[in-house]
């Protein structure tokens, strides 16, 4: 979810970029003239960092079922004379019925009085754009093609004691669409290595699963005229079966995840500072979640349907 969430703020900071030029004044014939070296373009053109929290009232965990989470994040964004980076960490915390370890192994468990599990999950996101590599043009609504490479790795503290790392790699298309409206999507070659404390023999946990596909989409959307302090963010993702993970285990299926998203500017309506402090609402739908197959999962925790509200401040 960390992913997905933290992807949409810094989308937004780098869509308000300026671009600003400026010519000499006509000087007369008779004046000598000085002329200046031209001044560098700065490496960085955006440069954000942005803390987030959330609070999502009917998350889930496999095997588990729903519990809510209160989620501090950190999402630092920038644009360079070459493509982008995007670094976030989140900062999960569960309410009693996802407990962190020794609660919550398999029945029969008999530990009691734990607290709710906090998982900590960062990633990273660089692009590489085409454009700005090679000089290439693009026409109509594509604006730029970027080569995109990343890595996620979390941990969290309850029985199955996830610890995944993956890397990502491929494509990423950029496109301006009518009313202000930007769309990007990515596909993208998916390998993961994690950790599942029910698995004891052979693996005693550890899952390498095959590597498969991944898309990533972010489509961004002022709500009204130009200039409105709302916009609209919708998050889908998808990544395809990626095997059992380990012998014995069932297969992986198909996983999707998607956000829908509304944000109010309120530096832009309160303090005329656009960009400053941001608060939003968002759905979330997550379908067989970490690829588990929701038919195997009795609790319903491999399907994720939540409302989330949050608030944003960069600096």
């Amino acid at each position: 979810m960390t992913f997905e969430k933290c992807a949409s703020v810094c989308v937004g900071a780098a869509l308000s970029l300026a671009i600003m030029s400026f010519g000499p004044g006509a000087l007369a014939a008779d004046m000598p003239v000085k002329v200046k070296p031209p001044v560098e373009p700065p490496l960085f053109t955006v440069n954000t960092n942005t803390v987030s929290y959330s609070y999502a009232f009917t998350a889930t965990d496999p095997f588990v079922g729903k519990t809510a989470k209160n989620i501090f994040t950190f999402t630092h964004f920038d644009a360079w004379t070459y493509g982008t980076n995007l670094i976030n960490i989140d900062l999960l915390k569960s309410d009693l019925r996802d407990p962190a370890a020794p609660c919550g192994g398999p029945p029969p468990n008999p530990a009691t009085g734990c607290e709710g599990a906090t998982e900590i999950y960062g990633f990273l996101r660089s692009t590489l754009g085409w454009k700005e590599l090679f000089g290439l043009k693009f026409g109509g609504p594509l604006l730029n093609v970027s080569f995109k490479w990343g890595a996620d790795a979390n941990t969290e503290n309850n029985y199955v004691g996830p610890a995944k790392r993956d890397v990502v790699a491929g494509l990423q298309f950029d496109f301006e669409l009518p009313f202000g409206a930007n769309w990007q999507v990515s596909g993208l070659g998916y390998w993961e290595k994690n950790h599942n404390g029910f698995i004891t023999i052979p693996t005693s946990g550890v899952t390498n699963f095959d590597t498969t596909w991944r898309v990533e989409s972010l489509f961004v959307a002022p709500v009204g005229p130009k200039g409105t302090p709302v916009t609209f963010f919708s998050i889908a993702n998808a990544n395809g079966p990626k095997g059992t993970g380990a012998p014995f285990q069932p297969s992986t299926k198909t996983e999707v995840f998607t956000v829908q998203k509304l944000s109010l500017d309120v530096g832009q309506v309160t303090m005329n500072k656009p960009g400053r402090v941001a608060v939003w609402v968002a759905y979330t739908y997550w379908y067989n979640k970490f690829g588990i197959d929701h038919t195997l999962d009795p609790t319903g925790g491999s399907i994720e349907r939540s409302a989330v509200v949050g608030v944003s401040a960069a600096f």
